[in-house]
């Protein structure tokens, strides 16, 4: 941490003494300051300690701190609140100019573009997910990547016996897979030795400073920005690389479409823009910027969420060796005993179990683990909260996941069969308004699908090929970063299961 920041930390840490209450208990009096010393000094309790005051206040708080900050923070995980926020009444709660102000370096993406704007794009972006040529290239692509990159990975480090940061591992792979899907184009990242990786590290460095913006006063990164100092001293050198190297990509697809060439047999997300725009002769979606931007987001989101998701999970069935024998014998049953990939839509769908055990790690783990909405006039939700233009809404999906009026009082436990209708045998459904792990309403994620073929065909793979052990001792913690990330990542060591 440089001197400035620890300059800002004791300023405002110094606020906080003069301005909180003595008989108030943590952090009641800290949304004045955007509980900006419980991230610095520790983050990793942040969400613990938001699901724990809200759990003692029935799943809302509204802190009126507008006298002091000219804005008031509704914290909700209330199931009617976030049905009424993100369906209902959707139309009035937008994402807001400081979460465009955050990911600045999106450029044009549709994402940061509010709900009238963005429903002119809605079904264009949205329909390469239903492309067949699509879809069957997603499948192709996940074989190609478990059989050349991580196996090949998986089985150098078994033979090496060396430790491996599963972090670290499915962040290659997925930033791997993803951008092939989007640009036809692999960067390379997973590869024996984890060589340097410029786009992986740029996207690192950019993800936590969203964190860092979403959690500072906005003058506070605007000041570290112009002084260039901290996480924002790295975020134009980022930008440029991400900008560069994506713009590449796109620059290389329109010159393979200007000559009617294929990039292989893959149908990838820029063909589809392209062939699209073509059609129906927009101008618009051709546009280098536009393009890099919108792939830039399909890197993010099919990258940190997967990838966050999945060492979460491993954490959770290494403390929980009953549910990873149950997913184990439920691939036996299914699959020969022998070495085998799993990209195939079908074949995964027989793994109802390891389905559920990935939706209890999200429920548990959500990789969004906070939504933030601005409303843009007078309301008043279903718990009686009135909000209005002054009020920054925070939905915290985290604390949802852990609430027992939801869940029930094993709501802490990690239960995969939970997610098991009784009887059948099929996959519970939960609703959106209860479980946010991919979003709900019209921002509802598309790509859910795809997400969870690509973390079985993951998850699956390893557990049927290798034996994974996480020591004891590590820290387990969520880092400082927009998805939740473990904040040190977690090791573990593999072996062959098969000689």
């Amino acid at each position: 941490m440089g001197y400035m920041e620890i300059f800002l930390v004791v300023v405002f840490c110094s606020l906080l003494l003069l301005l909180a209450p003595q008989n108030r208990v943590f952090p009641w009096s800290w949304p004045l300051i955007k509980l900006m010393p419980t991230v610095f000094l520790k983050s990793h309790e942040l969400y613990d300690k938001i699901t724990q005051i809200l759990t003692e206040n029935n799943s809302t708080i509204l802190l009126k701190t507008s006298w002091f900050t000219k804005t008031d923070i509704l914290v909700t995980s209330d199931p009617a609140n976030v049905q009424h926020i993100l369906n209902s009444r959707y139309s009035i709660y937008q994402r807001g100019s400081e979460f465009r102000k955050a990911f600045d370096f999106f450029g044009d993406a549709i994402f940061l573009k509010d709900v009238q704007e963005w429903k002119e794009e809605k079904k264009f972006t949205h329909a390469f997910y239903k492309e067949n040529r699509f879809q069957k290239s997603s499948l192709k692509i996940i074989h190609q990547t478990l059989e050349k990159s991580l196996i090949p990975v998986l089985d150098h480090m078994s033979n090496q016996n060396q430790v491996l940061d599963l972090q670290i591992l499915f962040n290659r792979y997925m930033l791997d897979t993803t951008c092939l899907m989007a640009t036809g184009f692999d960067p390379g990242s997973l590869r024996i030795g984890f060589p340097k990786s410029p786009l992986l590290d740029a996207m690192d460095d950019m993800a936590e400073v969203v964190f860092r913006r979403h959690i500072l006063p906005e003058r506070v990164w605007k000041l570290q920005r112009w002084l260039r100092i901290g996480k924002e001293k790295k975020t134009a050198e980022a930008c440029n690389i991400l900008n560069q190297t994506i713009a590449d990509y796109v620059s290389k697809n329109q010159e393979l479409n200007a000559k009617k060439q294929e990039n292989g047999d893959e149908f990838d997300v820029l063909k589809f823009y392209l062939a699209e725009a073509t059609a129906k002769g927009s101008t618009k979606h051709t546009e280098t910027g536009f393009l890099a931007a919108n792939v830039m987001t399909l890197l993010y989101a099919g990258r940190d969420t997967s990838a966050a998701l999945l060492t979460w999970f491993f954490y959770l069935i290494s403390r929980n060796p009953f549910a990873e024998n149950k997913i184990l014998a439920e691939i036996r049953e299914n699959f020969p005993p022998r070495r085998h990939f799993f990209p195939n839509a079908q074949e995964l769908s027989k793994l109802v179990y390891l389905h559920c055990a990935l939706c209890e790690t999200l429920r548990l783990f959500p990789t969004t683990p906070v939504i933030i909405r601005e409303p843009i006039q007078e309301d008043v939700l279903p718990t009686g909260h009135k909000v209005d233009q002054t009020t920054k809404v925070i939905l915290c999906s985290y604390a949802m996941g852990r609430m027992p009026k939801i869940w029930g009082e094993d709501c802490k436990e990690f239960k995969p069969e939970r997610w098991i209708l009784p009887g059948k045998g099929g996959i519970k459904h939960v609703g959106s308004n209860s479980f946010l792990g991919f979003g709900s309403g019209p921002w509802a994620c598309p790509g859910k699908e795809l997400a969870f073929t690509r973390m079985k065909a993951v998850a699956a793979t390893i557990l049927h090929n290798f034996k994974v052990e996480v020591p004891e001792g590590q820290t387990i913690c969520p880092g400082v970063s927009a998805p939740l990330t473990l904040k040190h990542g977690l090791k573990a060591t593999v072996s062959s299961r098969w000689i």
